[in-house]
């Protein structure tokens, strides 16, 4: 019973903040798509290019700069010290973006470490105990629920931080790196930054959501384990 409560409450918490947080994806898809600003973003250097200037703006030289135009998703990864940037080639938004990635690469290298090292024990464990549950080796659940319960909470509160700062900076990353190379007027480089700051109105809050809800979303599968097994 105590199982089927905290799928509740879960799913409660999950609808609760979405309400809060006045989620609304069509307006941001509405934001996100300008054809104008697409085409003159498009004349702009190529994005290796970009990400080389802005790097050698914050001071990082040392970052592999990969494209991958197959891929969906631009990352930073820290083991390896990579940025990937996807086929973004035709998105007004891909300034920011580049500027997102390039600012998780001067982040305290502590915490990033800490955050590729914590998600893969953090992974590792929910599939074990998942597993051992199953297989009825586990005889105190709630023990490990708990323990599930304060490491998601652990692996948020670093990854919204790391994200959060990544997206805040990368606005003003962004302004600046377009005001210094004089790649347009100042009357474009003002309507990228105000559909820049509409996104992230949005997208920062939408990237917490996302993060949050894996974490809940976890919990839920271990418990729905523990209702079926038990």
């Amino acid at each position: 019973m105590e199982y089927i409560i905290i799928v509740a409450i879960s799913i409660l918490l999950l609808i609760i903040f979405a309400w809060i947080l006045g989620f609304n994806i069509r307006k941001l898809k509405q934001i996100a798509d300008d054809k104008k600003l697409d085409e003159i973003t498009a004349t702009f250097p190529e994005n290796i290019e970009i990400c080389k200037s802005i790097l050698n703006k914050l001071g990082n030289n040392s970052v592999v700069i990969k494209e991958e135009k197959e891929s969906k998703t631009s990352l930073y990864l820290i083991f390896n010290n990579t940025i990937t940037i996807a086929n973004i080639r035709n998105s007004f938004t891909r300034i920011q973006t580049i500027a997102h990635e390039c600012l998780h690469s001067v982040q305290s290298k502590r915490m990033l470490w800490f955050n590729f090292i914590y998600t893969n024990i953090y992974m590792l464990y929910f599939l074990i105990i998942s597993i051992l549950t199953i297989l009825h080796i586990i005889k105190m659940p709630h023990l490990f629920l708990e323990i599930l319960i304060i490491m998601g909470l652990i692996h948020y509160s670093i990854r919204s931080m790391l994200e959060t700062d990544a997206m805040t900076k990368a606005r003003y990353v962004a302004k600046e790196y377009l005001e210094e190379n004089n790649i347009c007027d100042n009357e474009t480089i003002q309507k990228l930054v105000a559909k820049y700051d509409l996104m992230n109105d949005m997208g920062i809050k939408l990237v917490n959501y996302e993060i949050l809800s894996k974490e809940i979303l976890k919990i839920i599968i271990y418990c729905i384990i523990c209702i079926i097994i038990l």
